[in-house]
């Protein structure tokens, strides 16, 4: 999440974290938004006092029920986690890339890798490059190191902040999602990435301010997710197609969104010390529906303060809950402006 948080090296200005927790304080503070509030044993929590700044999620092709994830700013490593308990299964080292500077995203190919985007830009268009690392899923799961490749890449109309990437499941091809408080885009990479010299990204749709994204496994359908809500996009011939609100959990800091691997629900993450994940069931796939929390409100938490049905407080349409919504992303987008206005630069790369 490092575009809500200044670089090291820039001059101290108010913090992003500090403007997610106070969202994030806000939002706990309007108390639990109605009967489609997660039930607490609806997904997993993330035990390893290591992942502190999981920004990235993916359902595991070759190991079900496992997911990968990792830090933002971190060694260039990967952790693969138990979805029933939350555990760590497995660390991935990737020899053979240089120093990640903000590892925002991970997908899963139909080729058996797994993609990492250290795609996230501090500044919003401060580096002219960032970089994708694509390493084979491990047949064993322990902590071990791999080769990987790096693919250097730029986006036809300049540099610009994104956290999302996704790799389609059929046809493989990487999509990158920006992310601007006044909208993004979404650009295709080319058919084949290239490890020689620069894959160039262009844009091909127009999206809301984007924190993560994932198809579903059937690759007809992908579902963005942003601070406050989630869209699903009809999806057909590489292209966006028509949209419609997705249920998602209103989270501290809302930073990962993945499918399961038999697309029956999905799985929103945030950032944080034992970071909540929270799997919301997909309608119309035959899962079982979320718990009705009406009868039994679940409280609420710093990572999962309750549940939008569309990205939007659910429950009796309460003024004072939308307005602290509302007044969360005010603060969260100002001290994001202030901070830009700070200057600095992002750790150098490899």
């Amino acid at each position: 999440m490092a575009s809500l948080r200044a670089s090291a090296r820039a001059p101290r200005t108010p913090s992003g974290r500090a403007a997610v927790a106070l969202a994030a304080a806000l939002l706990v503070a309007a108390g639990p938004a109605g009967p489609a509030a997660a039930a607490d044993d609806d997904g997993f929590t993330l035990t390893d006092p290591r992942i502190t700044e999981s920004s990235g999620l993916a359902a595991s092709r070759a190991h079900p029920g496992v997911y990968w994830t990792h830090n933002d700013q971190d060694e260039p490593r990967v952790f693969a986690v138990d979805g029933r308990t939350g555990e760590t299964v497995a660390t991935v080292t990737l020899r053979g890339v240089g120093r990640p500077r903000d590892m925002e995203a991970v997908s899963v190919g139909p080729d058996g890798y797994v993609y990492v985007g250290d795609i996230g830009d501090n500044l919003n268009g401060s580096w002219d490059h960032v970089w994708i690392y694509r390493f084979r899923e491990p047949e064993r799961l322990r902590d071990t190191a791999v080769d990987a490749t790096q693919y250097t890449v730029r986006y036809e109309d300049g540099p610009r902040d994104a956290e999302a990437l996704m790799v389609h499941p059929r046809t493989g091809r990487v999509y990158v999602a920006s992310k601007n408080e006044e909208g993004g885009g979404l650009y295709e990479g080319p058919a084949k990435l290239s490890a020689k010299g620069t894959n160039v990204f262009r844009r091909i749709g127009e999206v809301p301010w984007v924190t993560d994204g994932a198809f579903s496994p059937d690759g007809t359908r992908l579902v963005l997710r942003s601070y406050f809500s989630a869209r699903g996009y009809a999806w057909k011939d590489g292209r966006l197609g028509a949209d419609d609100r997705v249920r998602a959990p209103i989270q501290g800091q809302s930073e990962s969104v993945t499918y399961t691997a038999d697309g029956s629900a999905l799985l929103f993450g945030t950032e944080g010390e034992r970071g909540r994940v929270v799997r919301v069931p997909v309608e119309g796939t035959g899962a079982a529906p979320a718990p009705d929390s009406s009868a039994r409100p679940s409280p609420p938490s710093a990572s999962g303060a309750g549940t939008a049905s569309g990205g939007e407080p659910s429950g009796g349409g309460s003024g004072y809950t939308l307005g602290l919504v509302a007044l969360g992303a005010a603060l969260l987008l100002g001290l994001r402006r202030l901070r830009g206005r700070g200057g600095g630069g992002g750790a150098p790369g490899a």
